[in-house]
């Protein structure tokens, strides 16, 4: 078996060394990884700070939390089952505060490579995108029960997509519809041609952040990630599209600047991206974005 099958259900983390260089962990430090998955940052940050005690680690999939589990319970690490707004509020009314904080946002590799688990039209499997499995909506539900209108607004907003009247015109009249495939061929009919980006792709963006909630998560959740951060804390915070990225990059630079209120200080005037070295080992890397920031000492 060659190398690339057998590490298909491997996550590898994206920007690793960049997120490395960037928090610059230390012996002793506290850590908070609030999309913590099968625990490739977590790994390589506690192999530096050496303070299992003192690592918080977050995910909403059970399956992550159960990885997280057999690699750091015995540690001593405390994990969390749970959306990281839910997660987040819990600590910051603990009076929790962390040297490190990470958000590696977006989905993991296994999400993607399991075709059960309904994210990616290129493995058929049923309509499901959901992070937290024990949740009721999922794409399913909206694929087959939301409006033309709704399905409409969902898919222009979250997926930028233009031509999203076409396409929930198209899912309207081809119900019911059960598996990727199915959907995916719809979302295509309204792209003849050929193009480098599979013409579904904007369209499952959509019903994934909205079957998991994710922009208005992260709204909620970033001014409480400031909050988490010790004085002279660093966070890091990886985006992987540009609904995403706005959102993280205005918070950043209305909470840093020259203003006498500022808590934050940017770390690198640009977003840090994966070099082609990385890209091509690792393909997710190559939407990604890490943005960070160092809480001002007081």
């Amino acid at each position: 078996m060659d190398r690339k099958n057998q590490n298909k259900d491997k996550h590898t983390p994206v920007l690793l060394t960049k997120v490395l260089q960037v928090l610059d962990p230390k012996k002793g430090e506290t850590y908070l990884d609030l999309t913590a998955g099968y625990g490739g940052h977590a790994m390589a940050v506690t192999q530096l700070t050496r303070n299992y005690k003192g690592c918080v680690l977050v995910d909403r999939d059970i399956e992550a939390v159960k990885s997280l589990q057999t690699l750091f319970q015995d540690k001593g690490a405390r994990i969390i089952h749970s959306d990281f707004l839910s997660a987040s509020e819990s600590l910051q009314g603990e009076g929790q505060q962390f040297d490190l904080v990470l958000a590696d946002l977006g989905v993991s590799s296994p999400h993607l490579d399991k075709a059960s688990r309904g994210f990616s039209f290129a493995k058929d499997g049923p309509l499901d995108m959901r992070m937290d499995q024990t949740q009721a909506l999922s794409a399913h539900t909206i694929v087959n029960s939301y409006s033309e209108a709704l399905l409409s607004d969902l898919i222009l907003r979250y997926g930028e997509e233009p031509k999203a009247r076409q396409i929930a015109r198209r899912i309207v009249v081809s119900r019911p519809i059960e598996t990727t495939a199915q959907l995916a061929t719809i979302v295509a009919k309204a792209w003849p041609g050929h193009s480098k980006v599979h013409p579904a792709t904007r369209t499952f963006q959509a019903l994934r952040i909205a079957v998991n909630n994710e922009l208005e998560l992260l709204r909620l959740s970033l001014p409480i990630w400031k909050d988490l951060l010790k004085p002279g804390g660093r966070m890091v915070i990886i985006s992987f599209h540009s609904l995403e990225d706005r959102l993280v990059k205005q918070f950043l630079k209305e909470h840093s600047g020259n203003n006498y209120d500022a808590e934050l200080r940017l770390i690198g005037k640009q977003p840090a991206i994966g070099d082609s070295q990385e890209i091509a080992l690792n393909p997710r890397a190559r939407s990604a974005k890490l943005r960070a920031a160092v809480k001002i000492k007081t």
